[in-house]
């Protein structure tokens, strides 16, 4: 494919999306010598990753990974972040896009050195969106403790600004600064990386899952928080309704994937990610009953089949193999999942403590499309052309996958990037 004689080339990467896969693209680019603009709506680099309490099959939690992978970004001249920052339009051709992205404020500048002063002033709690609303925060929030840029920033819809004022009197090093306004960006960038990443399902529209009328019902993500030291339990399991410890653990596979008045498709993370949650309990509760209804169980790979059979051998882990068709609340807010054992053909009700369902992955270009020349599949992942070149999708944007995964193809996708400058 030749481009007009007169259109500039660009050295430049844009990559959109501060996620692992987006990390991942951004490194492999600049630690070659490519100039790379990094864009992500949150306050914060790490997306989906930094939810987790572990990732299979080792589980590390992710401070294994990104930490180094923030460490590598804070140091090389190559990379320039933006956080708080969207891609509005993206004009062009291969080698050569016109990039607008909207930079939204903080009112947090770099002076800032986390010190807590402010949190401590600040009067007004917010919902916690980083542990899904099962605790709050301060207006004036961190993320998360290893949140990067290693700075707070200012929740806009609930601060009382100037009319409060109370954590600009609160800093003694000037970091606050409540009149920042939103700022427009225009760059041009050669080839552009989109890893916008996933969400989780919304659980609220499987109505024959119960997930909004019962309070001991969560999703797998929700239990990832509820797992990790940070969550809003600080790690302890426990049951939502009164904060008691599970005796016994029933988890819903395929929880709005593969059933076409939903996600049709497998989201392939979600077994093992269930098989994970059941060391989590294993470990807090030794002698918890923990139940897995499933579909079938799909643990690809030698490792994650070998991670599946040690599950297995727990003697206190029962899989069984049918659809949870029915859940029901009974004896005091315990959970009764009803379904039909799919090998003896007997309908079973299982009473539990707490359910979990194991909710699919939604490309978050599913829900919002992106402002480019993109072409998605059926379920709104992004389909990469690489005859055209010039933008590509990296990780969960393209398809479902695991970290390991992502990080592969994001390596991959940065290989193309690279080549749409290079060849053209």
């Amino acid at each position: 494919m030749t481009q007009n004689k007169e259109a500039p080339k660009s050295g430049s990467i844009l990559v959109v999306g501060g996620g692992i896969s987006g990390l991942t693209t951004t490194l492999e680019a600049a630690e070659v010598g490519y100039e790379v603009f990094l864009v992500e709506k949150n306050s914060f680099l790490g997306g989906r990753v930094s939810q987790l309490n572990q990732y299979f099959p080792k589980l590390c939690p992710p401070t294994c990974g990104l930490e180094i992978n923030f460490r590598r970004v804070k140091d090389n001249p190559n990379i320039k972040v933006f956080t708080k920052a969207e891609v509005e339009k993206v004009d062009g051709t291969p080698g050569n896009y016109n990039v607008t992205i909207k930079l939204s404020p903080r009112y947090v500048n770099e002076k800032c050195t986390v010190c807590g002063n402010c949190v401590e002033a600040c009067p007004v709690e917010r919902k916690n969106g980083f542990n899904f609303d099962m605790d709050s925060t301060k207006a004036i929030y961190k993320a998360n403790d290893m949140a990067f840029p290693s700075r707070y920033a200012i929740d806009s819809s609930v601060c009382k600004g100037s009319d409060c004022n109370k954590c600009v009197d609160a800093c003694k090093y000037g970091a606050i600064e409540l009149d920042m306004e939103t700022k427009t960006l225009e760059i041009n960038v050669g080839a552009v990386v989109w890893a916008t990443g996933w969400s989780p399902y919304d659980a609220t529209k499987i109505d024959n899952l119960g997930y909004d009328m019962h309070q001991n019902i969560v999703t797998n993500m929700m239990m990832e928080r509820m797992a990790a030291p940070g969550g809003p339990t600080n790690g302890k399991i426990l049951l939502p309704s009164d904060n008691s410890e599970p005796t016994s653990v029933g988890f819903v596979q395929c929880a709005g994937s593969r059933d076409e008045n939903h996600l049709p498709y497998c989201s392939y993370i979600c077994c093992m990610a269930s098989l994970k949650q059941a060391t989590y309990i294993r470990a807090q509760y030794p002698d918890a009953d923990i139940y897995i209804f499933y579909i079938d169980v799909r643990a690809p790979g030698k490792r994650y089949e070998k991670f599946y059979n040690d599950i297995k051998a727990d003697e206190k882990v029962y899989l069984i193999k049918g659809k949870v068709a029915e859940v029901n609340e009974v004896d005091g807010g315990k959970i009764e999942l009803v379904a039909e054992n799919a090998v003896t053909g007997e309908k079973v009700r299982q009473v539990v403590d707490m359910a979990v369902l194991a909710t699919g992955m939604q490309p978050n270009a599913a829900l919002n499309k992106l402002p480019a020349d993109l072409v998605y599949n059926e379920d709104g992942f992004i389909v990469n052309d690489f005859d055209k070149g010039g933008m590509f999708a990296a990780g969960c944007a393209n398809k479902p996958a695991d970290v390991v995964s992502s990080n592969q193809n994001a390596t991959g996708m940065a290989l193309k990037a690279i080549q749409t400058l290079v060849n053209r």
